[in-house]
């Protein structure tokens, strides 16, 4: 299954909830992307010392999924993209949600 997941939140539990089920469908098999948006572009950033929001993005790269975030959003935020988060564009969230077999939003 092809499964997108738009994460939307700059809550450290629910983003790190995300990139779980991101981790544990690429260990089963599916192929995975995340597109960041609004909010969300700020996954990278948030610390927390019960969810390690950045180490379960890692993770989830190295299971194989992708991540992309919306440069606009980043822009907004006086932020750029990194090796973990490349900016992208709403060409690619459209990409997203048509390839995807089904679309998650968090």
């Amino acid at each position: 299954m092809k499964l997108g997941i738009i994460i939307y939140s700059n809550e450290s539990e629910t983003v790190w909830n995300a990139f779980r089920l991101g981790v544990f469908s690429c260990k089963q098999g599916d192929t995975v992307s995340v597109f960041l948006l609004g909010m969300g572009v700020e996954a990278e950033s948030l610390i927390s010392d019960k969810f390690n929001v950045v180490g379960q993005m890692r993770s989830f790269l190295e299971a194989g999924g992708s991540i992309l975030a919306c440069g606009t959003c980043l822009k907004i935020r006086q932020s750029e993209g990194s090796d973990i988060c490349p900016i992208s564009t709403m060409q690619d969230l459209h990409a997203l949600i048509r390839d995807s077999d089904r679309v998650l939003s968090f």
